[in-house]
């Protein structure tokens, strides 16, 4: 009789489930999706990291000030396009998507002119505010970008309905990318807040031809106002939740600029953009991949819920190791790569890059209300939180630069995982195993 090791009657079996398990892993549409997200940004990434080191080195942590309050500026403006249009899109039934899609498209333009003409007016009072008439122009300027962006909106959000994330990914990169190398060239050329202004405006068409040619949606039909009532009803909360994340987001350039001053905040600018940048590209990639991922499985609250705990556990793997890394990194790569003028950026870099530890986690707890049709829980919880986190910045500022940095990442790290939990236990009162 031949004899027979055991142990090699379990390794096949091993081997067997071990592949299974990774097949089962790849073949998850949202995988696949934050993949295809991920691998694009970490290549803007590294086109951004020689962009930030370039820029780093032409320009001042003045210029840096300037351009922090330009964007901070347009960033407070897109918030008022998200009034929930790409979201009802998402989940509209089949049979009505055409008649919303026609009434959504007129309703993107009416929102973007609009905000361009806000924003231009804006700008007057804005560089009263700072004593600063240099950010007065570049204001104006960076909404012209608004005149273009409502021609292939809708594409862009039928091209995400369809879980068809890879165009998106590609496109993102491709513009990221060609923005990145005019934002060398413009500091290289000495144009100071400029280069934070004109790339954007220039490689605004590529996305108009990207989007036209993957989807074949055209409108056909006249203005119409037509589910408008019912888009702005769906959205509301959205909007006062995008509204308050943008705040929250900009309210420390807002409390630097104006109580510390310019050049600090261009110190602050610079390590918050340098410790986080490409932490809040992979947190930007989950939340645009996970909505769809939820909604496809509402049908299946098994499914439902397994999706949603897988997509927290690839968070963790990927977001926390690659985090610390960066934060422990910081004092030998920040004076080598961007020079020893941006030593004292370090302490606020570390600070600002382990608050993202937790963000990607909230941001998959709000994405679930929404999933469910909740998203007025999601909304009073940023108002509660928008209240603390200023609260905290008014402490911090006290600090300086450091003092508002440290106020950042405290509440981060103690409000968002509560957040997390108490979302995740309200819509699985019961948490049995996935």
């Amino acid at each position: 009789m031949t004899f027979i090791n055991k142990r090699h009657l379990q390794k096949p079996n091993f081997l067997d489930s071990l592949i299974n398990r990774l097949q089962e892993k790849l073949s998850s549409q949202f995988l696949r999706n934050l993949s295809w997200l991920g691998i694009t940004e970490i290549v803007y990434r590294v086109l951004r990291l020689g962009l930030v080191v370039i820029i780093a080195r032409f320009l001042t942590p003045y210029d840096y000030g300037l351009g922090a309050i330009v964007m901070t500026v347009r960033e407070f403006t897109l918030t008022f396009t998200n009034v929930g249009i790409g979201a009802k899109i998402i989940q509209a039934e089949e049979k009505e998507l055409e008649v919303l899609c026609n009434s959504a498209y007129w309703l993107n333009w009416m929102i973007f002119i609009s905000l361009f003409f806000i924003q231009s007016v804006a700008a007057f009072p804005i560089s009263w505010f700072y004593k600063n008439n240099q950010i007065l122009l570049p204001i104006i300027v960076s909404g012209l970008v608004y005149l273009i962006w409502p021609v292939s909106a809708i594409q862009k959000t039928l091209i995400q309905r369809e879980n068809r994330l890879k165009i998106i990914a590609v496109t993102d990169s491709l513009q990221n990318s060609f923005a990145s190398i005019f934002s060398a060239i413009l500091a290289v050329a000495g144009m100071g807040v400029w280069s934070f202004v004109l790339p954007a405006f220039l490689v605004a068409p590529l996305e108009l031809i990207i989007y036209y040619y993957f989807h074949d949606w055209r409108s056909h039909s006249k203005f119409t106002t037509k589910h408008w009532g019912e888009i702005f009803s769906f959205g509301k909360n959205l909007l006062g939740v995008g509204l308050l994340k943008t705040l929250r987001n900009n309210l420390d350039y807002l409390i630097v600029g104006r109580f510390i001053g310019i050049k600090e905040l261009g110190i602050y600018f610079f390590g918050f953009n340098a410790g986080l940048g490409i932490s809040l590209s992979i947190i930007n990639a989950v939340s645009s991949a996970i909505l769809p991922h939820l909604c496809a499985a509402r049908s299946d609250w098994f499914e439902f819920k397994k999706r949603y705990f897988t997509s927290l556990k690839t968070i963790s793997y990927i977001i926390i190791p690659f985090v610390i890394l960066q934060a422990s990194l910081a004092p030998f790569y920040v004076p080598i790569v961007f020079g020893q003028k941006w030593v004292p950026a370090i302490p606020v870099l570390i600070m600002i890059c382990l608050s993202a530890i937790s963000r990607p986690f909230a941001d998959a707890a709000s994405q679930l209300l929404v999933a469910i049709g909740k998203p007025n829980l999601d909304l009073r919880w940023n108002i509660i939180f928008t209240g603390i986190f200023a609260a905290a910045l008014l402490i911090g500022v006290h600090g300086q630069v450091f003092g508002v940095a440290t106020s950042v990442l405290l509440v981060h790290l103690i409000c968002l995982p509560i957040f997390t939990f108490w979302v995740t236990i309200f819509v699985f009162p019961r948490l049995g195993r996935c």
